[in-house]
C-alpha cells in the first residue's frame, strides 16, 4: 500500500509544479520524505520481528515517529483549513481536479475554491441530496445548459456538438437534427431556486427560460443582488419579465433559437421593449435568432443609456429597418454581426437613416455580403467607425469591399479568410483611409505579394501596427527560407544510389 502510494506521488505531472509558491512545493515535498520515513520504518519493523531478532528499546525519539506515523503520510493534517486554503488558493483553477485526487479534506477545500461550474447531470443540483448546494457555496459562475437536456438512458457513442455544447444523443429514439428533449419548466424553476438560495454570489448565470411563469428567475433576481450576466436560452416575451427584477444586470444574451438543438418561441419587439424598461443599466446585449426590427432595437437605444455593445447572430428572424434605429443608440461603441444572411431589408431610404454618433468598432464575422444597398447602408450608419474587421464573409469582392471607403476614420483594418479581395482591391481601399495606422491580412488567398505596388509598399512602412500572413504559402516559404527544402533536385529529394 505504501509502495503505491509513493510511486503514484512521485508520478505527479512536472507542469504541475510551475509557477507555484515555496510554501505549496515545500508541503509536497514533505509528503515525500514522509512516505519514504514510513516506507523504511516498516522494514525496520519486518526485520526485528524475525524469529531470534531483539526486540529494539523505545526512546523518545521512536516515540515521535511512530506518533507522526499515525497520521500517515499526509502532513498536511497538522495544518488548519485556513492555512491550507491560502496554500491551494494559489493553485490555478485548471488544477483542481488533479489537486482534489490527494484526499477527502483537499476535495473539500478544493470546493470551497471553485468559482465556476458547469454542471452535466440535473439531478446533481436538483435531486434529493442536493450534492451540488451541499459542496460548492461560492460559486460565482454556473452554466446549466448542458444539464437541461434529457440525457439517453444508457451512454452513447453518438456525441452531437453545436458552438460550446457537445451532448449525447440516442441513435435509436432521436433522428438526425431533431430538436433534442429538455426537462420541462416546473424542473427549471425548481433547481433556479434551490441555487439562486445557495450560492447568492452569483455573478453569471447560463440557463433555459421557463416557459410557464418564470417564478425561478424571480428568486434569482431576489436572492443574487450581484448578479452581472444572464445568458437565456430558448427564450420568449414573457420570460424577460422577471428580467426588470435585477437591479445590477449589465450583460444579457439572449438566444431563441439553436439549429438542431431546439426551437423556442422566440423574442420580438415587445420582449425587447420590456427588457428595455426592465433593465437601464445594460452595457452589452447579445440578440440570437430574435425577431427584432425599428421598434425593439430603438427601444433598448432610448432607454438603455449606458448599451455600448449590441451582437446580432443569426438575423433571419430579423425584420426590416433595424438598422435605421441604431441611431438611437447614442453611447454605442461595438456593432458585431455574426452568421447573418443579409444585413438589412432597408424599408426606408437610404437618407432617413442616421448616424450612430460613438460607434467605434463594426465587426463582421462569418456574414454573407452580396447585396450592396444594404452594405452601403451599414458603412453610413457606422460612419465614424475606427476599426473594421472582416472575417470569413462571403460574397466580399472587390467591388463589395470598395464600399467601405466611406468610412474614411477608420484606423484599423482587418482581414481574415476573405479569398476574393485581390491585391488591387485592397490597394485601392488603403490608399483612401488616410488616417489608417493598423493593417491585419490574414488567410487571403486573392491577395498576392507579386502584386503590390511602390506605393502599397511605402504606405506599408508607414504603419504602426502590420500583420501579413495573406496565404499559407507565404507562410510556408517564410519558415523555410534559408532551410533548402523545397527546391527542386534538393539534397533531400535526391534517390541514394547503391
Amino acid at each position: 500500500m505504501q509502495k503505491s502510494q509513493h510511486q503514484r506521488l512521485k508520478s505527479c505531472p512536472d507542469d504541475f509544479f510551475i509557477n507555484k509558491p515555496s510554501s505549496f512545493k515545500n508541503v509536497l515535498l514533505k509528503m515525500q520524505l514522509a512516505d519514504t520515513n514510513v516506507t523504511l520504518h516498516h522494514r525496520t519493523t519486518r526485520s526485528c520481528s524475525r524469529p531470534g531478532s531483539r526486540s529494539p528499546s523505545r526512546s523518545p525519539a521512536r516515540s515521535s515517529s511512530s506518533a507522526t506515523t499515525e497520521f500517515g503520510s499526509d502532513f498536511t493534517i497538522l495544518l488548519s483549513d485556513e492555512l491550507l486554503l491560502r496554500i491551494l488558493a494559489a493553485v490555478p483553477d485548471r488544477h483542481f481536479d488533479s489537486v482534489g485526487l490527494v484526499s477527502k479534506r483537499w476535495l473539500r477545500l478544493v470546493d470551497r475554491l471553485r468559482r465556476s461550474l458547469t454542471l452535466l447531470d440535473w439531478s446533481f443540483l436538483a435531486g434529493p441530496s442536493h450534492r451540488l448546494t451541499s459542496r460548492f457555496h461560492d460559486l460565482t459562475e454556473v452554466d446549466l445548459v448542458p444539464a437541461i437536456f434529457r440525457r439517453p438512458p444508457s451512454p452513447s457513442p453518438l456525441v452531437f456538438t453545436r458552438g460550446p455544447y457537445s451532448l449525447q444523443m440516442d441513435p435509436h429514439s432521436v433522428p438526425y437534427a431533431a430538436e433534442l428533449p429538455v426537462i420541462d419548466s416546473e424542473a427549471i424553476d425548481h433547481g433556479l431556486d434551490v441555487l439562486s438560495r445557495a450560492c447568492p454570489a452569483l455573478q453569471r448565470l447560463c440557463s433555459f427560460a421557463p416557459l410557464d411563469n418564470g417564478a425561478g428567475l424571480s428568486t434569482v433576481a431576489i436572492e443574487c443582488a450581484t448578479l452581472q450576466e444572464l445568458v437565456l436560452h430558448r427564450c420568449s416575451d414573457a420570460a424577460l419579465r422577471p428580467l426588470s427584477a435585477f437591479k445590477n444586470l449589465q450583460i444579457v444574451r439572449l438566444v431563441a433559437s439553436m439549429d438542431g438543438l431546439y426551437t423556442g418561441p422566440g423574442v420580438s419587439d415587445v420582449g425587447l421593449t420590456i427588457l428595455a424598461h426592465g433593465c437601464r443599466r445594460l452595457v452589452k446585449l447579445d440578440l440570437g435568432g430574435c425577431e427584432a426590427s425599428f421598434d425593439g432595437i430603438s427601444a433598448i437605444g432610448r432607454c438603455c443609456a449606458m448599451l455600448e455593445e449590441l451582437t446580432i447572430c443569426d438575423d433571419r428572424r430579423m425584420e426590416g429597418g433595424w438598422l435605421a434605429a441604431l441611431s438611437y443608440c447614442g453611447n454605442l461603441k461595438t456593432l458585431r454581426l455574426q452568421s447573418c444572411r443579409k444585413i438589412d431589408c432597408l424599408p426606408v431610404p437610404l437618407e432617413h437613416l442616421g448616424t450612430c454618433p460613438a460607434i467605434e468598432r463594426l465587426l463582421l464575422e462569418r456574414c454573407q455580403l452580396r447585396d450592396k444597398t444594404s452594405l452601403k447602408a451599414l458603412f453610413m450608419v457606422c460612419e465614424t467607425v475606427k476599426e473594421i474587421g472582416f472575417q470569413q464573409c462571403w460574397g466580399l469582392d472587390d467591388d463589395m469591399f470598395g464600399i467601405s471607403i466611406i468610412c474614411r476614420r477608420v484606423k484599423l483594418l482587418s482581414l481574415e479568410g476573405c479569398s476574393k479581395i485581390t491585391t488591387e482591391g485592397l490597394e485601392s481601399v488603403i490608399l483612401a483611409l488616410n488616417e489608417l495606422q493598423s493593417l491585419v491580412v490574414i488567410s487571403c488567398n486573392g491577395i498576392r505579394d507579386d502584386a503590390i505596388s511602390p506605393a502599397l509598399a511605402s504606405l506599408f512602412s508607414t504603419l504602426k501596427e502590420f500583420k501579413w500572413r495573406p496565404d499559407s504559402k507565404y507562410v510556408l516559404h517564410m519558415n523555410l527560407e534559408g532551410t533548402g527544402i523545397g527546391k527542386k533536385g534538393g539534397k533531400f529529394l535526391r534517390a541514394s544510389r547503391g
